[in-house]
């Protein structure tokens, strides 16, 4: 496994959308590994493939129960709402309250192709939203709430 360097944001890289990943094979396996010790190093609960310059569907997080990994994940359903304080890494020392649904599920396939339903709340919910959004070339500061 290797670090990758996070992308700062100001780099356009960051507002273009990643695009779906078809072959799952060793070098999708390299950049999950490579993402998962980057994530690990930085001490952030999640990790977008744009923000290490890849413009693939690849997501890594850890919320406190372990590594996830998401391929081409999708947000299937909301539910309830939460205003919470977000940070990036792409965005470091940079923070605000952003509203985001208390309660997600996402369907989103493993490093070899296989599908999976995940749920989550609070945190996990925010982080799933935060991650999928730098997919679609957003990143936090756009949806910070009206104060």
């Amino acid at each position: 496994m290797g670090y990758r360097e996070i992308i700062k944001y100001g780099d356009p890289i960051l507002k273009k959308k990643s695009r779906r990943v078809e072959i799952f094979d060793d070098k999708l396996a390299k950049l999950l590994d490579d993402m998962r010790e980057t994530l690990k190093r930085s001490e952030g609960v999640g990790l977008a493939a744009v923000q290490v310059g890849v413009l693939r569907r690849v997501i890594v997080m850890d919320c406190g129960d372990g590594v996830i990994e998401l391929v081409n994940p999708e947000i299937t359903f909301e539910q309830g709402e939460q205003c919470e304080q977000e940070g990036c890494l792409s965005l470091p020392g940079r923070s605000g309250i952003t509203l985001r649904p208390m309660v997600v599920k996402v369907k989103a396939q493993d490093r070899d192709g296989k599908w999976h339903l995940y749920k989550g709340e609070g945190l996990k919910a925010r982080c799933f939203c935060h991650e999928i959004d730098h997919l679609e070339g957003i990143v936090f500061i756009q949806r910070l709430a009206k104060q």
